[in-house]
């Protein structure tokens, strides 16, 4: 499990899995629990890269990041650690 604290969102911390380069148990510390766990049943499942060209760059208000971009930003490291 990655474990990846985030900057500049309500959401403080996420937590996925990755298996066969798809998401797996994602979950989101704090933040719009409504639209996190929405994002969260979303992505089960899904390729690692085409969350992170779906959701990199997406911002809430002017923070100039959001939990999904945050999460793009997860997938990224994670992917040039080899995870």
């Amino acid at each position: 499990m990655h474990e990846y604290k985030t900057e500049g969102t309500c959401s403080t911390k996420i937590r996925f899995d990755i298996r066969e380069n798809k998401v797996r148990g994602l979950s989101f510390e704090n933040g719009c629990n409504g639209n996190l766990k929405a994002l969260s049943i979303l992505a089960e499942g899904m390729e690692r890269d085409e969350l992170i060209a779906k959701l990199k760059g997406l911002q809430c208000g002017i923070r100039g990041t959001s939990c999904a971009d945050q999460f793009a930003r997860a997938l990224e490291l994670y992917k040039g650690n080899g995870g």
